[in-house]
């Protein structure tokens, strides 16, 4: 007789798959067993089972490189645990490189490795040859080898993460479907099962290949979608068997496919330009160890360029092969975190490479969880950074096939796909393509980057190193800080905050202290749970009782968190105006001039200083203008309704002609605020940076009321900080840092990142901004920034190279 389930839980897990025993492992490590995981049929049911199960540890993101290489370390911690084997082979990767772009991304990782302290390192062709003999290395370019590569047993992991639950006292429950979730008054959920309901205080939807029909249960939907996914195994190879050692996998990205040795023959797997969705309205409920119809022919392209790099695999036999279904997001990263529109309830849904991430993941969730904040920066995985109203089935699909064909392509430095759009746009959408703008995404929102210029053709390019939209960010860059420029910021968030206690609920959200005067306006850090810098806004008092905020766009739903954490006092009200506002910055020595021919109100500085915001009228338009400027130079922000968009654009264009007046893309506006040292939410504002160390302690007023994070800031205020946020003038001639590149000092060791680089036009200088150990973070210390991998010294200013005293922002 099977034990009844438990009337209540902390947390219930549901999906007992790789994801989710990892989610209730690491829940039981903090000290929550009082949890129970819910699997409808048995462990690994779904896409787990017939995953190739590869491991790499390396990514893009260096927040995620730091979670791939926990996750693989602790495979072994966990057989040594529980005595449950993981079937783990490190025999290590050879990653190929056949073309130059390829080279630089191979390069780029290996000083990432060095950085990390991890084995990831050029190769000659003959220590490749001897390592892997069946590999014909003819027209590569480089061979890089990741020594900690392999593979996993996927079931052997599942288990040993659940029998170390097991083993901290939580529950395991097998062949129980959760049919319901229903959210009480007081924030909790009843989860109803066919053996019974349990009342829990949280709920993580991970049930992978079915978290669309969980996340119906509570009344949201994922922006996810299915495909199929083949690779076959050989037959037995006697160029393998005839070996006394395992192969290195071989990562040769630019043929698209991944091999590795299994048995004594290989593995096999692509992902084919011709995808195929699969259960696309929903996956069925009964579908569970089930595989699909080979289709091998789909992926035959990718099968013959295996075979010319191994020729050995044109003779062997197919043995068996595996189509089975993936599930995707949009952008093919995890769909993580809290859901901002309910409470208590977690998802992690949508994960690809899950056997390079599995601890990671569970490992940062329960965090979330049980302490309230992850400790290191979530946002690529984040769920919030996708809107509810920008993700509609055609989008997650067009997105999903994308992901899916391009798996293996490289992903540039500030490259934009174009699958599924445009979604949303503005009314002066088409007026700036006209203008030759071409788009990128933003949070649902197309938003120009650059201007190839009226009636011309706008043609993208991607690269590690400069590319002819280079020059354009040049003209544009030049033009507003010598004249005018108009750039487009209608996609930051922007909020309304109206009612008696408006300054009372403001005043409880952030760290500075909220005007009380009208037509103030104040920049201010909003804290996280763990003192660091969850957003950063600029508050303007418009009238009595009435506030305007603007923030990170992207990080709209992400600060919904936040907002809603503090109740909002009676007859308060908070409104999201993002799609009700669109705006401009006018900014560049020209700006007042130009917007005083479209208004009656005195822009004087005696009249109207930096940090001071009006409502006005401007080309017959109302309109909130502040006097701030992220670029760091003379500016206004002007925000009318969205209908008044296009006139004002135009009134711009028209009264501003001779004056030199032109349209500006965020290319151009990311060189302008690193030559200037202002940081960004995202880059150099994170819940992981303290404020300290980014410089914004400044803005945070201790001898106010208790204010969000007030606790955490003051236990950490007088700590030394870890490291500090400083600007560096780059020596390089080719290509400039991009974000993520490591630090390192002149004798060669890790000292910190980059988090954001840009060539500043208007100073001559190739300039980053980046975090260094604090030790370090001294004006006229020399470093080596590994600019494309390679070492390009590198020098702290002491001040911005532009405008350092602020004279043309308060001019």
């Amino acid at each position: 007789m099977s034990t009844p389930l438990p009337s209540h839980a902390r947390a219930v897990v549901i999906g007992g798959g790789l994801v989710g025993c990892s989610i209730l492992y690491h829940l039981a490590k903090l000290g929550w067993t009082d949890c129970i995981l819910l699997e409808r049929d048995e462990l690994t049911s779904g896409s787990t089972w017939h995953a190739a199960a590869n491991l790499h540890g390396l990514h893009d993101n260096n927040n995620i490189s730091k979670l791939q290489y926990y996750t693989m370390r602790l495979y072994k911690e966990l057989e040594a645990e529980t005595g449950q084997s993981c079937g783990v082979f490190q025999p290590g990767s050879l990653y190929l490189a056949q073309t130059t772009d390829r080279e630089h991304q191979l390069r780029i990782q290996a000083a990432k490795a060095k950085y990390f302290g991890v084995d990831f390192y050029e190769l000659s062709r003959a220590e490749a040859e001897e390592m892997h003999p069946l590999v014909n290395f003819d027209g590569i370019r480089c061979i890089m080898f990741e020594k900690d590569g392999g593979n996993v047993d996927p079931s052997g992991v599942t288990n040993a993460y659940a029998q170390g639950a097991r083993q901290r006292g939580v529950r395991i429950e097998r062949f129980c479907p959760v049919t319901a979730t229903t959210q009480k008054p007081d924030g909790k959920w009843t989860v109803e099962t066919p053996k019974g309901n349990i009342h829990a205080d949280v709920v993580v939807n991970a049930a992978g290949l079915w978290g669309r029909e969980v996340a119906k249960l509570a009344g949201f939907e994922l922006p996810l979608m299915t495909m199929e996914h083949q690779y076959f195994v050989t037959e037995t190879m006697p160029e393998i068997a005839a070996l006394d050692r395992r192969l290195p996998s071989v990562a040769d990205r630019d043929g698209e496919y991944y091999m590795r040795q299994e048995g004594k023959g290989l593995l096999i797997g692509a992902y084919e330009k011709d995808g195929r969705f699969w259960a696309e309205d929903g996956t069925p409920l009964d579908f569970g160890h089930e595989l699909f119809p080979d289709d091998l022919e789909r992926i035959e392209e990718n099968f013959m360029r295996a075979c010319e790099r191994v020729p050995a695999l044109g003779n062997a036999g197919l043995k068996r092969g595996i189509n089975g279904p993936m599930i995707w997001s949009p952008d093919s990263a995890a769909l993580f975190g809290p859901v901002p529109e309910l409470k208590n309830y977690y998802c992690c849904n949508g994960i690809i490479p899950g056997f390079s991430q599995s601890g990671g993941l569970g490992m940062m969730l329960a965090q979330w969880i049980v302490q309230g904040e992850p400790e290191l920066d979530m946002f690529p995985w984040d769920l919030a950074r996708f809107g509810i109203d920008w993700t509609p089935k055609s989008f997650v699909k067009a997105r999903a096939l994308d992901c899916y064909s391009h798996r293996f392509k490289i992903h540039f430095p500030y490259e934009e796909r174009e699958a599924g759009r445009p979604v949303k746009t503005r009314p002066a959408y088409e007026r700036q393509k006209q203008l030759g703008a071409v788009f990128g995404l933003n949070f649902g929102w197309e938003h120009p980057l650059w201007y190839a210029g009226k009636d011309r053709e706008a043609s993208e390019t991607y690269g590690f190193e400069r590319q002819p939209w280079f020059h354009e960010v040049a003209r544009e860059c030049n033009a507003l800080r010598n004249d005018v420029g108009i750039i487009d910021v209608s996609n930051f968030a922007k909020y309304s905050i109206t009612g008696p206690s408006a300054h009372e609920w403001l005043e409880k959200l952030v760290g500075n202290k909220v005007p009380t005067e009208t037509g103030r306006s104040c920049l201010t850090p909003m804290l996280g749970v763990r003192g660091g810098i969850a957003g950063d806004f600029t508050i303007t008092k418009l009238d009595d009782d009435a506030y305007y905020m603007v923030g990170s766009g992207m990080a709209e739903r992400y600060h919904k968190r936040f907002f809603d954490s503090i109740p909002l006092p009676e007859g308060v009200s908070f409104d999201v105006m993002t799609n009700a506002k669109a705006g401009c910055n006018i900014a560049g020595p020209k700006s007042r001039e130009l917007l005083q021919r479209l208004t009656n109100s005195d822009l004087s500085n005696e009249s109207w200083k930096f940090m001071r915001s009006k409502r006005i009228q401007i080309a017959g338009a109302d309109a909130v203008a502040l006097r701030v400027s992220f670029t760091g130079d003379l500016g206004w922000e002007v925000y009318v309704d969205e209908a008044d968009q296009l006139s004002l654009y135009d009134a711009l264009l028209e009264a501003g002609a001779d004056l030199g007046v032109t349209p500006v893309g965020s290319r151009s506006l990311l060189s302008l605020r690193v030559e200037k040292g202002y940081g960004s939410w995202g880059r150099e504002y994170s819940p992981e940076y303290w404020p300290k160390e980014v410089g914004l302690d400044r803005l945070i007023k201790l001898d106010k009321p208790e204010f969000m994070g007030k606790a955490a800031y003051e236990a950490l205020k007088d700590k030394e900080p870890r490291e500090k946020l400083v600007t560096f003038e780059i020596e390089t001639e080719t290509a400039d840092a991009a974000g993520g590149e490591p630090i390192f000092s002149r004798d060669g060791k890790p000292v910190g990142r980059v988090s954001s680089g840009a060539y500043g036009h208007s100073v001559g200088k190739s300039i980053a901004l980046g975090f260094v150990k604090t030790a370090h973070a001294v004006a006229g210390e020399e470093f080596d920034i590994a600019v494309l991998g390679k070492p390009h010294r590198a020098i702290i200013l002491a001040k911005p190279p532009f405008d350092p005293e602020g004279q043309r922002l308060r001019g």
